[in-house]
């Protein structure tokens, strides 16, 4: 069985400070041990030389959008697009999504369940990506956010149905729309959309067959209509007001705040984003940090996402949302844990987002200690290498058939791309 030794820097293991004077040993896409350099002395097979840098767990989004290209309207971009072009963009926003550092991500809303086939030919090795877990089509009321794409339904019967359509075409987790959004015309962020009746139901349905959930919530009646009914996970969470903050402390609910979404629009707002998603970008930028601030700072559960695919919110730039949550008071080792382990931990990845036994060697090498300065981690040029089962990314292969069809074991390949 092929082993790579990863030695002379320091080794952050998705939880604890990064530490000094540590080697991990990974064999067969897996670590296999981790102990003292010195431990290691003699060994023969294949070294990667780690000083002056950081070893960890690659980076893991929980928000993102692979079938949208954060081109400036993203959405009629994607309406655009046949079947087979958006299938191949897909994998294409999912690989350079891993060559980025980023080895898993939660897709939060996709169309016509193509990002679900993407997600599939990944998992059989067809092609390299990253672990991918799909939420098929959001859940929204009439002419709620994201109705363009969405699968539409009123009233408590119709919400369990289409929460049972998204589990009988495969979704990993099921996203409900709770309020308003930024990019749909017409909405108010800060309307609650479904019923507290409807949420419930909807997330219960979830629950009884062992899916977790995720709800869009940006205004404070509909965060709470979640968490009550038991949403994992917060998206957004942009007017939180103190109800709501103790609701979730209280429960353990996750906050995904994606903050790189309305950023990129504010800062792109004279680039073809339509007018009226700029207006309510620019209303809610301030209280989104706020609010964000304030749920860290009381201890709230903080996994990274970005909502990749929204305007300007490139796939592969997934990475600088460490930047921005740092900016916004969090300490660059909680940043980095909401990246890893803490992700891992909302994805039901158990593998993923830290360094231990068994654990997948789905590893980033980065310059310097991120723990101290985050740019070492959020930046990606300062990224050294990304490996996916142990394998170097930028040395997988894009075409069908994986490793197989370019005729390389994992051993061959190792040793060619290190």
């Amino acid at each position: 069985m092929p082993q790579t030794l990863f030695s002379g820097g320091l080794v952050f293991d998705g939880r604890t400070a990064p530490q000094p004077g540590l080697a991990v040993l990974v064999e067969d896409g897996r670590i296999a041990k981790i102990a003292p350099a010195a431990e290691f002395a003699g060994f023969a097979g294949a070294t990667v030389d780690t000083s002056g840098g950081t070893l960890m767990p690659g980076l893991i989004d929980c928000h993102v959008h692979l079938t949208m290209g954060g081109e400036g309207d993203p959405g009629t971009a994607q309406s655009k697009l046949g079947p087979a072009a958006l299938t191949l963009k897909t994998l294409e926003r999912a690989q350079e999504t891993l060559r980025a550092g980023v080895v898993a991500v939660r897709d939060c809303g996709g169309k016509d369940y193509i990002e679900l086939s993407v997600r599939d030919a990944i998992k059989r090795g067809e092609f390299p990506g990253p672990t991918i877990r799909a939420s098929g089509r959001i859940i929204c009321m009439t002419g709620g956010h994201g109705n363009r794409t969405g699968r539409i339904a009123d009233g408590v019967d119709e919400v369990v149905k289409a929460v049972r359509e998204q589990i009988h075409a495969g979704a990993d987790v099921i996203k409900i729309m709770a309020t308003g959004g930024v990019m749909t015309p017409g909405v108010d962020p800060e309307d609650a959309h479904y019923t507290r009746e409807e949420m419930a139901a909807g997330l219960a349905e979830a629950r009884r067959f062992r899916k977790r959930s995720a709800s869009h919530a940006q205004g404070a009646e509909g965060i709470l209509n979640a968490v009550l009914g038991g949403v994992s996970s917060i998206e957004h969470g942009i007017f939180m007001n103190d109800e709501c903050l103790k609701a979730m402390l209280e429960r353990g609910t996750f906050l995904v705040p994606t903050l790189a979404a309305v950023r990129n629009i504010v800062n792109n707002r004279d680039k073809g984003i339509p007018p009226w998603a700029v207006e309510k970008a620019e209303r809610v930028f301030e209280i989104h940090r706020k609010n964000f601030k304030r749920f860290y700072e009381a201890g709230g559960k903080v996994a990274l996402g970005t909502d990749a695919g929204t305007p300007f919110n490139l796939h592969g730039e997934n990475a600088r949302e460490l930047e921005y949550m740092v900016a916004c008071g969090v300490t660059p080792l909680d940043a980095l844990r909401a990246g890893t382990s803490l992700a891992a931990e909302l994805l039901d990845l158990p593998q993923h987002g830290v360094l231990a036994v068994g654990a997948r060697a789905d590893l980033l090498l980065v310059d310097g200690n991120p723990a101290e300065d985050i740019l070492k981690a959020a930046d990606r040029s300062n990224h050294r290498a990304v490996f996916s089962g142990g394998l170097p990314a930028s040395g997988l292969p894009v075409l069908a058939g994986g490793l197989r069809a370019a005729g390389l074991g994992a051993a061959g390949l190792a040793k060619a791309a290190l």
